[in-house]
């Protein structure tokens, strides 16, 4: 296979997975007290959005490498 029919299948998968779940979470736990055996803390959960553009963008160029990787391997 060709770099550019990988790039462009990794670009559909990514831009449909961007449609799919419109973006992720994570939790990142701080500390707010730390003295010798006893912590403190918490816990703070943040959400990254995926904009549907940047999906759809996504999506277009990774079927544009993949046809322009078949075609270059069909000349």
């Amino acid at each position: 296979m060709k770099a550019a029919t990988v790039v462009g299948i990794l670009l559909i998968l990514i831009g449909v997975a961007g449609f799919a779940m419109g973006g992720f979470t994570f939790r990142e736990h701080k500390k707010d007290v730390d003295l010798g055996p006893v912590q403190i803390g918490h816990e703070e959960k943040h959400g990254v959005a995926i904009p549907p553009v940047l999906s759809g963008i996504a999506l277009i160029g990774g079927i544009g490498l993949v046809v322009v990787g078949a075609r270059s391997r069909a000349a």
